[in-house]
């Protein structure tokens, strides 16, 4: 997986992933000198990048992800709750 691949690469760790339709929920750990957007920049650009270099018919899209994200730190709650919450979005209505 493009995500998993690139996160290795980098030295992170997903611990929880669940990809949506139309976004996707990920648990990921870093060191502690890694900014969200550098999280972001990093594997929006490299799963486009590829993406568009195996389906050529995707670089007459503008973009294939779009610049917003939301992101938060694991301070107030445990990993499990983040880990449980991530697992359940896909049965959820």
């Amino acid at each position: 997986m493009l995500l998993a691949e690139k996160s290795a690469e980098l030295g992170w760790e997903i611990v929880a992933l669940e990809i949506m339709p139309d976004h996707v929920h990920m648990f990921i750990s870093t060191g502690p000198d890694v900014s969200p957007i550098q999280v972001m920049h990093a594997l929006k650009g490299h799963t486009s990048r590829i993406l568009r270099q195996e389906y050529p018919r995707l670089n007459t899209l503008p973009s294939l992800w779009t610049r917003s994200f939301w992101a938060s730190t694991a301070s107030y709650v445990s990993a499990e709750t983040i880990q449980k919450y991530i697992s359940e979005q896909k049965t959820r209505d």
